[in-house]
């Protein structure tokens, strides 16, 4: 069953839900945003997100009508998202940004110059199910994909199949303790891709008091990175630019390719459980060094992010930045961390199409050793100063937290206590039968291992949405068998109308 609001198990000190009060549609926080929570620095906040698909205006904006057209019955439909739909929040679809936005938190005693570290403790999916939706003009392809007609000029709403938008149902699947996307054409192949869910937009305030700030951006306040390495056990830095920070989500995703080439990642809400740690200068400069601006780190890899319209440029940013950083937080000299990352590094792209582009440049972590106390600078061979160059790992973990002095008076959204919990939901059982074998646990912020969490309902019963419900057991589904042929609706393919052949759009 579906991960509903406040329902399972509540992770963090905190709980944030997604609702008509405590979200924006398509804007991030500036200066004058009012919070919705206030923590204290180094709290754990539980975020409940949720997904735009199924709610923006070119599939109804009824997430009931349009989720039930793919094969889902209303019980799997999140109540928070229906709620948001059903509000009065304006929301222009192809002229204001797409992403439900949860927050601001205000973390208590952040300031500008500090920087905000955002420890991800968790990432749980709420439905069984994701979509991924091509729509014109959007995407690296924009011009080729969506085949088949153009959206109509008095497309709304109302008229939402005029949009011609094609959205492609995904279910998911549980194998062997892990987590499967599942995409059945209705002309039978089938593909299955493993989950790496994380969250698409994570943002402080900007510090303006006038600029509507778009979900869409990128720049120091973070927003739509679109980084897949932002998993469990992740850690992003962000450079506060307001008091209090403001931090916000949105965006959940399950899965993403690098380069996010069609526009959507597979789409889908996530329960989420951050740690929100406001560094001083001390301790951002041990973790990050001279570098001010959005940053990852992973038990692996460090990866810095470039920002800009031009791709070519964005990956020329995210390579000075790693020069930057591995001179001044690992050692290296301007020439011999540029060699380094010419000879190791990983050069990608987050987010390619019209508009910003964000590339990453991934270094990692098992290439640098500890610092040893220091010594005469003694002429050496060049390959022996690269191979000798010494780094320094552990100081990331060094926090100087922020002080803990209530910023304007905020209340606690939901109290201090942990909210009790009603087992986790919102998973899948095991396809085909097939034992779990333990899968990998989440990371704490401390790097230390968790439990696995169980993944579905209490007696196991939970299976991927999309085929008939079994006599008896109203709200079912039919369990899914490996390799067994699925539903026409499930893990397909849904052109617009234009694309049908001239039969009429259902609803």
């Amino acid at each position: 069953m579906a991960l509903q609001p406040g329902r399972g198990k509540i992770e963090g000190k905190h709980y944030l839900p997604s609702t008509p009060e405590t979200v924006t549609w398509g804007e991030l926080p500036n200066a004058l945003t009012r919070p919705v929570l206030s923590v204290d620095s180094g709290a754990a906040v539980t975020f409940d997100t949720v997904s735009p698909e199924g709610i923006l205006g070119d599939q109804g904006r009824d997430p009931d009508a349009f989720l039930a057209d793919l094969g889902v019955p209303a019980s799997e439909v999140l109540a928070d998202a229906r709620a948001i739909a059903a509000s009065g929040l304006p929301h222009r679809f192809g002229v204001d940004a797409p992403h439900i936005v949860t927050g601001p938190v205000l973390i208590r005693g952040a300031q500008p110059g500090d920087v905000l570290r955002v420890d991800v403790l968790s990432l749980h999916p709420r439905a069984r199910y994701g979509i991924i939706s091509s729509r014109h003009g959007a995407g690296l392809l924009a011009g080729e994909f969506p085949e088949g007609s153009p959206p109509e000029p008095d497309a709304d709403a109302r008229h939402w199949q005029r949009f011609r938008t094609v959205t492609t149902f995904c279910a998911v699947e549980r194998r062997r303790g892990r987590l499967f996307g599942s995409l059945t054409s209705t002309s039978g192949g089938r593909a299955r891709f493993p989950l790496a869910p994380f969250l698409g937009v994570m943002a402080v305030a900007v510090d303006s008091t006038t600029e509507v700030i778009p979900s869409t951006s990128v720049g120091l306040h973070g927003g739509a990175l679109d980084c897949r390495d932002l998993g469990t056990g992740a850690r992003l830095y962000l450079p506060v630019q307001v008091a209090g920070a403001l931090f916000a989500v949105g965006d959940p995703h399950y899965a993403v390719g690098d380069g996010k080439i069609g526009a959507t990642a597979l789409e889908g809400p996530l329960r989420a459980t951050l740690r929100l740690t406001a560094l001083r200068e001390a301790a951002a400069r041990a973790a990050l060094g001279a570098l001010r601006e959005p940053f990852v780190e992973t038990d692996t890899v460090w990866v810095t992010v470039g920002l800009d319209a031009d791709l070519t440029e964005a990956i020329r940013r995210a390579t000075r930045s790693a020069v930057l950083f591995l001179q001044s937080r690992v050692g290296l000299e301007r020439a011999e961390a540029l060699a380094y990352l010419s000879a190791a590094a990983d050069i990608g792209v987050c987010r390619i199409g019209p508009g910003a582009q964000t590339a990453f440049c991934r270094i990692h972590r098992a290439d640098f050793t500890e610092p040893t106390a220091a010594k005469p600078r003694l002429h050496r061979p060049p390959f022996a100063r690269i191979v000798g160059a010494a780094g320094v790992e552990e100081a990331a973990g060094v926090q100087d937290v922020a002080g803990e002095g209530d910023v304007g008076g905020v209340q606690d959204v939901a109290g201090e206590g942990d909210v009790a919990g009603e087992g986790d939901v919102g998973g899948v059982a095991d396809v085909g039968g097939e034992g779990d074998v333990g899968g990998e646990g989440d990371v704490g912020g401390d790097g230390s291992e968790r439990a696995p969490e169980p993944v579905g309902v209490a007696d196991g019963s939970a299976q991927p949405v999309g085929g008939e419900r079994p006599a008896g057991e109203p709200g079912g589904v039919e369990p899914q068998q490996a390799g067994a042929p699925r539903s026409p609706r499930a893990g397909t393919t849904r052109p617009g109308p234009a694309d049908r052949r001239g039969r009429p759009p259902g609803r």
